[in-house]
């Protein structure tokens, strides 16, 4: 078993993976910029190391600086979580070459599974539907002819995209030039690759993906389907597992195409092989190499602790679990709970959170890295939390995620509780009739919310005024204690 991890990362998921190292006795280093000096990450692991300024690319995302920092703390395994470095190849590779574990699959899985045109090749080469579309597009004539060929709509991708950055629908050939070039520029500047390619763009697709795990020794197996749909700008804000529409015969048949694209790739630890599902068809989009945002859903319906499983297998140990184990039981539906206005198109809303309780209860499991006075910085992404519900059923999952909604407390910063509370009161959501163009379809969601911010129906109007007194409270006390000491003096 590993020894010593460094997690290279920040917020809730390196507060994750600390807990599961802890449980496993495995030794933390947490690495922190400016800006997350009182981070609880910073605060948790046994070990810590500032990386500077509060930039990006000068902290969380300074591959130098991070392995300089796992050599002088000696560990011997180093945990990406998501976003930032961990589907960087280079990161995995620089690890490879110090002999540091990484925890996650191997630089070359990487690196085939970042490109999206190199992954949409492989998979088509080992048999494995992916949606119609192009490879590498070098010319807008090129593009016009592939378009007319597979029929527009169509959406423009960067290869090397990822988190929802860099694509564009376009709806017909007159939207088509201006759209390449936005996407090239966009590309270029968020990945330092400007290559893109053409997919055919489905109507009202759901987007489900499965969870793999794989070890060394050529052990595969997958823990079910998540139910990814609700999304804004490309970017996931509901997830659940099960999925709604799933039935075992079509899981037992997307399971296995998913451990087909694994063993494709000679991929080990923990992965998600993502698939665009319409009318009755499912389609290869893309694989994380990484542990997921929505990983606890998964975990709450299968009792597994993925990133347990991820330490134990970058230990070198095989894994215990064997396909039959897995059993799907009840719901998990999780809602990610962000700094941002959900009325302004979800602008983030960076602050100070002057007042902080979190909800509990049966049931209920709270991923967070915040406390009351905490500032989300406005460098880094606007989560504050992830929220996630288990029931025996969707039904009961569903009711007990409106009540922690409603004990949650947040105060200082706008939030998009709103909308998950217009959401999980939504008919449609109800029924699980979703697609990812749900939020743009429910004109209603908007005056839902609208509503709910009007009547403030939750804890967080009833409770506001106690932090407020406790603020002024403490302002007098410091008052009176300014003029006993001028008083003195």
């Amino acid at each position: 078993m590993l020894k010593k991890v460094l997690i290279a990362n920040r917020g809730e998921i390196a507060i994750r993976v600390m807990r599961a190292c802890r449980e496993l006795s495995i030794k933390t280093v947490s690495v922190y910029s400016e800006a997350d000096r009182n981070a609880l990450h910073a605060k948790y692991a046994d070990e810590g190391f500032c990386l500077g300024s509060s930039h990006p690319l000068e902290s969380y995302l300074n591959i130098k600086k991070i392995i300089a920092i796992a050599r002088e703390a000696q560990v011997d395994g180093i945990h990406p979580g998501y976003g930032f470095l961990s589907e960087n190849p280079n990161f995995a590779y620089s690890c490879e070459r110090e002999g540091i574990k990484f925890i996650g699959p191997s630089s070359r899985a990487i690196e085939l599974m970042g490109n999206k045109i190199v992954a949409r090749k492989t998979m088509s080469e080992a048999g494995i539907p992916v949606t119609p579309g192009s490879g590498r597009i070098e010319k807008i004539e090129e593009a016009r002819q592939v378009a007319a060929k597979v029929g527009y709509p169509i959406i423009v991708k960067a290869a090397a995209g990822g988190g929802g950055i860099g694509m564009k629908i376009v709806h017909d050939s007159g939207e088509l030039e201006s759209a390449i070039i936005a996407i090239r520029s966009i590309a270029y500047s968020a990945f330092g690759d400007d290559g893109l390619f053409l997919e055919k763009y489905l109507v009202r697709p759901r987007h489900i993906e499965f969870q793999v795990l794989a070890d060394k020794f050529g052990n595969i197996i997958h823990l079910g389907e998540r139910e990814c749909s609700i999304q804004r700008r490309h970017q996931k804000l509901v997830e659940e597992a099960p999925s709604p529409i799933m039935t075992e015969k079509l899981r037992e048949e997307i399971g296995k195409i998913a451990i087909q694209v694994a063993r494709t790739i000679d991929y080990t630890n923990a992965g998600t092989v993502e698939f665009i599902y319409a009318d009755g068809s499912f389609y290869f989009l893309e694989m994380n190499t990484r542990i997921q945002v929505e990983h606890p859903t998964t975990e709450m319906v299968t009792n597994v602790d993925l990133v347990k499983e991820q330490l134990r297998i970058a230990s070198d140990l095989p894994l215990k679990i064997k396909q039959e184990d897995i059993k799907i039981n009840g719901w998990a539906v999780e809602c990610r709970i962000n700094a941002e206005d959900p009325l302004n198109n979800f602008v983030p809303c960076p602050g100070k959170l002057s007042g902080y309780r979190s909800p509990g209860g049966v049931g209920i499991r709270v991923d967070s890295g915040v406390h009351t006075f905490y500032t989300i910085p406005s460098f880094y992404d606007s989560m504050i939390s992830k929220l996630i519900a288990w029931g025996r059923n969707r039904s009961e999952a569903i009711e007990r995620m409106k009540r922690a909604l409603y004990e949650y407390v947040i105060v200082g910063v706008k939030t998009n509780i709103p909308f998950h509370k217009a959401v999980m009161s939504n008919e449609v959501f109800q029924k699980g009739e979703l697609s990812t163009h749900f939020i743009e379809e429910q004109d209603g969601l908007y005056q839902e919310m609208e509503r709910i911010i009007e009547e403030n129906d939750s804890l967080t109007g009833k409770i506001e005024s106690v932090f407020g007194n406790k603020r002024k409270m403490a302002a007098a006390v410091a008052a009176v204690t300014t003029c006993r000491l001028n008083a003195e003096g």
